[in-house]
């Protein structure tokens, strides 16, 4: 009987219709009773383009505080790093000079930047998702124009040069991918780096692979050859295509499964590839209307939907793990609000609330489709040297942290089984994915674990519509309290709490503020804690909490026994 009320619990947060009206008193329950799968820590996934931004002093220091955020160690993916150049960082660009050639076209391997690169992230106890890629200049098969110079602004397609190219030589570039490994075998250890991820290439079935989906199966051949000869444990995959609900990347991600499963592999000339994970992206569609930003969540749920989908139809990896690569509200992380005013969202709570609505979601999906789900890339790092909260897609601005970055130590907090959840205001799956929250009601949802001392419970009211919205009171009731009494902590995400960016902008938006302003908005961006209750009452193992949540505010309550 408790499996089928938990079944029953699952199919109501899967398609019922919140029964509330948006006037009506909103309550959200978790039962503590009820276990629906491990608080995996999914979200502890980052990613940037700019390889080169790790070693810099604002980059030095948000990795130190993604790390100490994390129960787990967090894996990072960045771009470019085979690409060559000096190591100067620019938007959208980075370079390592990894793989040169002499006069007699003999390669030349330096790993001082990669190296620099990955110390960084092992230093901190952090673990690369390491990505081959891409083209270094001598191995293109078309180099010229290999360094591009765009900026915000300017068509994207200016980024697609020599370095999305395949190679003229793919013995040279299996040799390549082996002296890598082996190198960070020789320098970080066989049990390192056997607990890395390492991926080929990224978003292959657009511009960024200027040659077919055969060239790129092939190119996977030979990288899956060279590493597995350098580490037999490693753990490669692949392919990070773009969304799956779009119709050319579902097509993409299908021939490459088929190949790795099915088809001649072009090195051994025997059937399959070795594929140890699955790897795609997601991404939401945020535009103007009527002089406001409307988020586009629907539209990466089901980037997310369809690719959890489309894994677990195929038998042969219906088990493998799953890496969403990119999982963000759209798609370009260097195109600020000035040149892209659609994403003005990023400096404020709507990115905030948005984070925490979507992660919950994306444990529902993969709950309900049955699959092996690994983590979720935030494509989201920080910039160096840029103006002060420009609306780039970034956790951090001139080393200050945004309230993004506090929802991630939220989930931080979150540890052991997730629980049912139900809320009279908590959009239905089925519905936020097929249609977003564009209703005059919120989306007043949460996302509760608990362990055999403590519970924790996130509730967020969202919706797209970035406006002005009236706070919502709201009884939390966690059921299923193994304690007469429990001490109950509140964080808060919203316009007056956790929230450098109202701060900066009280002070009159300074580009450049003093050493004494910064001081201040360093201590705004971190996560605050809003009040503790000690010796709180629980009868007959439900606890009630009653709390405010602004319009795009994120409450953490966390309750120990």
């Amino acid at each position: 009987m408790k499996h089928l009320a938990i079944a029953a619990s699952c199919l109501a947060v899967l398609f019922a219709t919140p029964s509330s009206a948006q006037n009506d008193p909103v309550v959200i329950r978790a039962d503590l009773t009820k276990t629906t799968g491990d608080m995996k820590p999914v979200w502890a996934w980052f990613g940037y383009d700019e390889p080169n931004y790790t070693y810099m002093k604002d980059g030095k220091k948000l990795l130190s505080e993604l790390a100490a955020l994390s129960p787990v160690p967090v894996y990072v993916r960045a771009h470019n790093l085979l690409t060559t150049g000096d190591g100067t960082a620019a938007l959208k660009w980075g370079s390592t000079n990894a793989y040169t050639e002499d006069a007699q076209g003999n390669p030349v391997y330096n790993w001082r930047i990669t190296d620099s690169i990955f110390d960084t992230y092992v230093q901190r106890g952090m673990k690369p998702l390491a990505q081959f890629g891409f083209m270094p200049e001598a191995l293109s098969s078309k180099p010229q124009p290999y360094r591009h110079y765009w900026k915000p602004g300017n068509p994207y397609n200016e980024i697609y040069t020599g370095w999305a190219y395949p190679p003229n030589d793919y013995k040279k570039w299996g040799a390549l991918v082996y002296e890598w490994v082996k190198h960070c075998v020789a320098r970080y250890g066989k049990k390192e780096v056997e607990s890395w991820y390492w991926e080929l290439w990224n978003e292959p079935n657009i511009s960024y692979w200027k040659g077919t989906v055969q060239e790129f199966c092939k190119l996977y051949d030979y990288t899956a050859d060279a590493v597995k000869r350098a580490l037999p444990t490693a753990r490669l995959g692949g392919p990070d295509a773009t969304g799956p609900s779009w119709d050319v990347a579902a097509k993409f991600l299908k021939t490459f499964i088929q190949h790795c499963t099915s088809d001649t592999n072009y090195v051994t000339g025997k059937i399959g590839t070795p594929l140890d994970f699955i790897a795609f992206h997601a991404k939401g569609a945020p535009r103007v209307v009527d002089g406001h930003v409307r988020m586009g969540i629907s539209n990466q749920l089901r980037d997310i939907s369809d690719g959890f989908k489309l894994v677990a139809s195929i038998a042969a990896v219906k088990n493998l793990p799953i890496v969403i690569g990119e999982s963000d509200p759209e798609g370009c992380a260097a195109c600020g609000m000035a040149t892209n005013p659609e994403n003005a969202y990023r400096n404020g709570t709507m990115y905030s609330s948005y984070t925490a609505a979507s992660f919950a979601r994306k444990y529902l999906l993969a709950d309900h489709f049955g699959v092996n789900f690994l983590g979720a890339v935030s494509w989201s790092f920080e910039f160096e040297n840029q103006p002060w909260f420009y609306g780039f897609r970034d956790l951090a601005t001139n080393g200050v942290d945004k309230p993004v970055l506090n929802v991630f130590r939220m989930f931080g907090m979150m540890k052991g089984k997730r629980v049912a959840v139900t809320g009279n205001r908590m959009m239905p799956l089925m519905s936020i994915r097929d249609s977003g929250v564009r209703k005059p009601a919120t989306d007043i949802g949460g996302l509760a674990a608990s362990n055999k001392k403590s519970a924790t419970m996130m509730v967020w009211n969202y919706h797209d519509d970035d406006l002005a919205g009236q706070p919502e009171q709201v009884q939390v009731v966690m059921e299923g309290v193994s304690a007469k009494k429990v001490t109950v902590t509140q964080y808060v995400v919203d316009k007056h709490h956790s929230n450098s960016y109202e701060v900066w902008k009280q002070m009159g938006s300074p580009q450049q503020p003093t050493p004494e302003q910064i001081a201040q908005l360093e201590k705004a961006g971190q996560l605050e804690q809003a009040s503790v209750e000690r010796n709180v009452v629980v009868q007959d193992g439900k606890l009630t909490v009653p709390i405010t949540i602004e319009r795009q505010g994120v409450v953490l309550l966390k309750v120990e026994w």
